[in-house]
């Protein structure tokens, strides 16, 4: 397994300079933002920002693993939408050709309470990722479903159900374990129960509850809002999530990907020690935990 920095968390940093962080704390890669208007991403469709991206990269010898777009409209039933969201997604795709990134993060589309027609949305999302899992897949690149509130794959078994759908090698599933914590969804073991055969991306990040008996809610599909929140954010290792466990599941399982520390510092700044503190000290804790595996299995 190796630890990835995510540019989430480098909100007052550009590009460069957050590939800089990672390196000189020890981080083995990075997950980029692939978003107009935020400093830590790249923008969409930019191929010269994105080229710039892959050669610092190259001169720290630090590479560009991950990417993340917001893209949500690919479920959308209004067709001039879908295929704009779908051509922003072959985007994604050209960018992660040529930065070398081996994962890029799916949102299931777009859906909220009161939302319509969940199997006519399905239906288009489905047909979105079926359109595209070849071409990942001849970019060298796995199109990876988050479990993600917002989205129609807010559960651990609805993503699994959607990757099992599209039936394609290119379309895995990004577990997420905070996420379905704090969305009172699957724990842990029911999570990897449902869908531990189909995961090929983690995001860690780790929180506590303020409120563990409040409803989740959410009028967004990126980010919770602070009236919204029931939980803090927390250096992993230092909240509720339990990591020592996941990590051990996952070791047991053969996974060998990333794990991408999603330090939500762009979203809840007020929560967290300052990036390359934060960052450091979670790297720290899921080294310690890697390696407990790596002697445990000798």
């Amino acid at each position: 397994m190796r630890i990835t920095g995510h540019t989430l968390g480098t909100p007052h940093c550009n590009v460069p300079e957050a590939l800089e962080l990672f390196r000189s704390i020890g981080l083995d890669g990075a997950e980029v933002i692939y978003q107009n208007d935020y400093r830590s991403g790249l923008p969409v469709g930019d191929l010269a920002a994105v080229k710039s991206a892959r050669q610092t990269a190259d001169q720290l010898d630090l590479p560009i693993l991950g990417l993340t777009p917001y893209t949500t409209a690919h479920n959308s039933l209004n067709n001039q939408e879908w295929t704009a969201a779908v051509d922003e997604l072959r985007g994604a795709i050209e960018a992660a050709e040529l930065l070398g990134a081996k994962v890029i993060r799916i949102y299931a589309g777009s859906w909220h309470p009161g939302d319509e027609d969940f199997e006519g949305h399905w239906a288009q999302l489905t047909k979105a990722l079926s359109v595209l899992a070849s071409e990942a897949a001849d970019a060298g690149a796995t199109l990876c479903v988050e479990n993600h509130f917002g989205t129609m794959t807010q559960t651990a078994a609805a993503t699994a159900r959607l990757v099992r759908e599209v039936g394609h090698e290119a379309v895995r599933v990004l577990y997420d374990q905070a996420n379905l914590t704090f969305t009172h969804d699957e724990d842990f073991e029911q999570a990897f129960q449902v869908q531990g055969d189909l995961i090929s991306h983690v995001h860690v990040k780790d929180l506590v509850f303020t409120d563990p008996d409040a409803p989740f809610r959410a009028a967004e599909t990126a980010r919770v809002q602070a009236s919204e929140r029931a939980v803090k954010s927390r250096v992993v290792g230092e909240g509720s999530l339990p990591w020592t466990d996941i990590v051990g599941e996952l070791a047991k399982r053969g996974y060998d990907g990333l794990l991408s520390l999603e330090y939500e510092y762009r979203w809840h700044p007020q929560d967290l020690p300052e990036p390359r503190e934060g960052l450091a000290r979670s790297l720290e804790h899921l080294k310690t935990l890697i390696n407990k595996q790596t002697e445990a299995q000798r």
